[in-house]
């Protein structure tokens, strides 16, 4: 359809089918690592299907708050188990990390995904006490967003928050009804607007957008939308793209981890 290209980031990335393994193998060796040391609780459940649970990493020592990272995929592939280690950056600073799988469409609308993640940021923040923070990756920045609509996270859990940071948002749903990814999505017009954030009022919690000044220009132009929508700061982080713009969440040292934890 007319936008597929636009909105294809692998095409367009050097050895791009190389990325799902390299994130999948070093996941799952920061999970034994974690585990081994007593500070990972996997498989949490949130919910009562398969896919809704979550994995909570715990820093030494009490934890100074909850930051819940949501995974992209365009709401049709992935799961928590790929992402792990991108819980280093924040670990490291004191704080625990939660990561949750969903269900994906078709099997379910992207509506009931952004439900299924109300949920799991509920569980996480009874789980951790302290502030709450927020991100998430392309369709994971638009359900972190999502979350801030009001009435979506319990009032007790939408107080605590102090901090979202969508990377790399898919923000306005309305250009993906002329993708053929809709044909798996489902979305007509009155659902995409419903799904969009930046339809949504500004939020009243600070809020950072940031996308990689190498990523395809519709996803410059989602953050850029957002940014503007919220009146939010928008960092466009020079040389990264689609697939490696999250690899800074994974060191504490990074400008996206000072960022997004606010020190």
């Amino acid at each position: 359809m007319r936008l597929d290209d636009d909105y294809a980031n692998a095409p367009y990335i050097k050895d791009s089918d190389s990325y799902p393994d390299r994130w999948a193998a070093s996941a799952e060796a920061f999970r034994s690592t974690l585990s081994a040391a007593g500070r990972a609780r996997l498989g949490v459940m949130y919910g009562h299907g398969t896919r809704n649970a979550l994995d909570i990493f715990l820093p030494m020592g009490k934890a100074q708050g909850l930051l819940v990272f949501v995974h992209g995929g365009y709401w049709l592939k992935f799961d928590r188990s790929y992402w792990s280690h991108l819980a280093q950056g924040a670990l490291d600073h004191g704080w625990a990390v939660a990561m949750p799988s969903y269900d994906l469409c078709p099997r379910v609308r992207i509506a009931d995904i952004t439900r299924q993640i109300a949920d799991a940021v509920s569980v996480a923040a009874h789980e951790v006490t302290g502030p709450v923070i927020l991100t998430g990756h392309s369709a994971g920045g638009h359900l972190v967003a999502r979350m801030l609509e009001y009435s979506m996270l319990p009032d007790d859990v939408f107080q605590r928050l102090r901090h979202v940071m969508p990377i790399s948002a898919l923000a306005d749903l309305r250009p993906l009804l002329e993708t053929s990814m809709n044909n798996d999505f489902g979305l007509s017009e009155k659902d995409a607007a419903a799904e969009s954030p930046v339809l949504m009022p500004k939020p009243g919690v600070p809020v950072t957008v940031w996308v990689g000044a190498e990523e395809r220009p519709a996803f410059v132009d989602q953050s850029q939308w957002l940014a503007e929508a919220w009146d939010a700061p928008l960092v466009v982080e020079p040389g990264t793209h689609h697939f490696d713009v999250i690899e800074g969440l994974a060191d504490p040292d990074s400008r996206m981890v000072k960022t997004v934890l606010q020190i």
